[in-house]
């Protein structure tokens, strides 16, 4: 039998609303375009990964979602409008019946399809159950995982490597530090451009070098 192929769900915020402590990171970039241009890069390393069957994302950004709709996602509005771990619930929702189910933020430019792939196969291996990739500092949540019929049960916030384990998510502990590098902070920023990032991202930060 064959590795599942799998729906993946990207929740994007409004992006005036996004990245907030990213503001001013790149002083020569409009803060808007930063944001997006993370979550393109994010939506374009997913749609390459040979493990991905669809991504979908979740927005109300009337900018974001025509531009990750030409990306090759698919795009449906944030219904509940309730926050992240809502969208997170929402697009899985939307999802078909019998897929399995990743729930990947929206914040990874430096991702390489390879390594999603790595760790997608891993969260597949039995036994079936959900399973999560903890961020570079350890803390955060990168990727959360859930088999068909299984709940994601998202649980997206401060501390939420803890929290996904407490709720009875296993973790995953393989390297993969494109997709561990998830970006908050201007240092984040630079350690993923250290990385290698993005088409989106990259051309950004050339106007600061």
């Amino acid at each position: 039998m064959g590795q599942p192929r799998w729906t993946v769900v990207v929740p994007v915020k409004r992006l005036g609303a996004a990245k907030s402590r990213l503001r001013g990171a790149l002083p020569a970039v409009p803060h808007e375009e930063l944001a997006l241009a993370l979550a393109a890069d994010t939506v374009r390393a997913a749609r390459a990964c040979p493990a991905v069957a669809e991504v979908l994302v979740v927005t109300d950004d009337d900018r974001a979602a025509a531009l990750l709709a030409a990306a090759g996602a698919r795009v449906v509005p944030d219904a509940p409008d309730a926050g992240l771990n809502a969208a997170l619930r929402h697009g899985a929702a939307a999802a078909a019946a019998d897929a399995w189910v990743a729930a990947l933020t929206a914040d990874l430019p430096a991702l390489r399809p390879a390594e999603l792939a790595a760790a997608l196969t891993a969260a597949a291996t039995p036994p079936a159950v959900r399973r999560f990739v903890a961020d570079a500092p350890g803390t955060g949540t990168v990727l959360l995982t859930a088999p068909p019929g299984v709940a994601l049960a998202p649980r997206f916030g401060v501390d939420s490597a803890r929290a996904h384990a407490a709720s009875g998510a296993l973790p995953l502990t393989g390297p993969w530090p494109s997709l561990r590098r998830d970006v908050d902070t201007a240092a984040d920023l630079a350690a993923a451009r250290r990385l290698g990032l993005g088409p989106g991202t990259a051309a950004l930060t050339t106007a600061c070098p």
